[in-house]
């Protein structure tokens, strides 16, 4: 049995003027489809400096351009607290860590296991200048807030 080719249907560039058949002389631009209007995506908020980090095994975590968007300098003493997936330091002269010469931020390994970060884990670092602090989220907890607001992370109907 002998194959039978097919030719292509190939529409015109949108960029060439068509003429309407049995309408000679008149000319019409391609057309475009309208697409569907979406809401506007919020920009990066300016009073917040994003980074990534990886904590070693002594708790330590560390992204050079954090710390030099808080202005912290190496000896600045810093004081944490603690909420589920984070840890959170502000610089306090009478906090108990001081910021290393390499600009390391050391989470105290009792705070760590409060907050559920482990050796290994990277963890996303948002700095806030105008308060001077600096927060370390897990990914975990990142990842749980992008699925709650993206209903086609799990698996939902994309249509």
């Amino acid at each position: 049995m002998a194959e039978q080719l097919i030719a292509p249907v190939i529409p015109a560039p949108a960029s060439r003027v068509q003429a309407w058949p049995g309408e000679p002389g008149r000319r019409q631009a391609a057309r475009t489809l309208p697409l569907p209007s979406l809401p506007a995506v919020p920009g990066s908020p300016p009073d917040l400096v994003y980074g990534m980090g990886r904590i070693d095994r002594s708790g330590r975590v560390g992204d050079r351009a954090i710390t030099q968007a808080l202005n912290w300098q190496a000896g600045d003493r810093l004081t944490f607290t603690a909420c589920p997936g984070a840890a959170i330091a502000r610089r306090d002269p009478h906090g108990m860590i001081s910021l290393s010469a390499r600009q390391y931020v050391a989470i105290p390994a009792a705070l760590c296991h409060r907050c559920g970060l482990h050796p290994g884990d990277r963890v996303l670092l948002a700095a806030a200048p105008a308060q001077d602090m600096l927060t370390a989220y897990s990914l975990a907890l990142v990842d749980e807030a992008i699925r709650a607001r993206n209903p086609f992370m799990d698996g939902g109907d994309q249509s």
